[in-house]
């Protein structure tokens, strides 16, 4: 476990997965089809834990494709914008397309549309994931839609094979989307692979559920991780979370927000949790924090841009009541 609390540690991350641009209805409370206006910004699993860990201090790459066109350019400019690295973001040509999710800002029936034909980020190849310079970075963060596809199913493992080569932790962030894979049994074939290949495990109840073959064993698939020597950190939406490590479980709250939409919070929570692991915080404190970054960005529109910065994290643990009783 040393070696994966020294590479967080170490903070700076090699992040896999997408970026996409999010196209969100203004003003809050708006419905997608009564909507005059959009806002547009970064967004996409992958995208927003680099903006999220980069808001917090700590140095984050992204390793993608996106498409070459204005899309994919804006993306490009806005990882840039958030200070993340994109120098193993490769433009490609043809009808890829980066991925488009248009959402509101409305948490009673909360829509979120997305576009995912011919996704530009499920084309990362073999040759991408040899061509990163794994002694940069101390840590490589995956999301799971990595997967859910060729070549970038078989690239994103490559990358692991890099990783244990380097002496890298891997940090695995489930994140099941059912609309990206061919079928169930193909995704909890390729995840439980991936997880049995990971330092880390990230996911809430509902996907250790789909792991194990119903959600009422998740948390016993997740005890069978643990107990296999990885740390893993079982989400539980409004119960909190339990921290599995070393034989213990550790149960925490969460900190109640009016929450305005559903997404971007197990996207904040990584980067939470990562960076305040990095910043010097005992695990049980890096939970809390992950969890407050959480709060944060489901009480406020977009993803990305409502990443909190060190100073928001700090101000909004100094004025909000929490975490809850666990």
């Amino acid at each position: 476990m040393s070696v994966l609390i020294d590479g967080i540690k170490g903070n700076r991350f090699a992040v896999f997965g997408r970026a996409g641009m999010d196209m969100f209805a203004d003003p809050i409370g708006t419905k997608s089809e009564d909507a005059t206006q959009f806002r547009a910004d970064l967004g996409g699993s992958s995208a927003n834990i680099c903006a999220g860990l980069v808001k917090l201090d700590s140095q984050a790459a992204l390793v993608t494709t996106v498409s070459d066109d204005a899309v994919g350019r804006f993306c490009v400019n806005r990882l840039q914008d958030f200070g993340v690295d994109t120098s193993y973001v490769r433009a490609i040509g043809g009808e890829y397309r980066n991925s488009l999710a248009v959402y509101e800002s409305c948490i009673e029936d909360f829509q979120n549309v997305i576009y995912r034909n011919d996704a530009a980020d499920f084309q990362v190849t073999k040759a991408d994931m040899d061509a990163v310079n794994y002694g940069d970075f101390t840590a490589l963060i995956t999301a799971g839609t990595v997967f859910a596809a060729e070549p970038s199913r078989s690239a994103t493992f490559r990358a692991f094979e890099h990783a244990r080569n380097t002496g890298l932790p891997v940090i695995f962030d489930i994140d099941y989307r059912p609309y990206s894979w061919p079928s169930p049994d193909v995704a909890a074939d390729v995840l439980s692979r991936a997880g049995d290949e990971s330092d880390l495990i990230v996911g809430n109840d509902e996907e250790f559920g789909f792991m194990a073959g119903g959600i009422e064993k998740g948390l016993d698939k997740a005890r069978e991780l643990a107990a296999c020597g990885k740390m893993v950190i079982y989400k539980m939406g409004h119960e909190g979370a339990i921290t599995l490590v070393d034989g213990h479980e550790t149960r925490t709250g969460i900190y109640p927000v009016t929450a305005v939409k559903p997404n971007g919070a197990g996207d904040s929570f990584m980067a939470g949790l990562l960076a305040s692991v990095a910043a010097g915080c005992d695990l049980r404190d890096a939970v809390l924090r992950g969890s407050a970054c959480a709060s944060i960005v489901v009480s406020s529109a977009g993803c990305a841009g409502a990443m909190p910065t060190t100073a928001e994290l700090e101000a909004f643990l100094s004025s909000h009541a929490g975490p809850t009783d666990t």
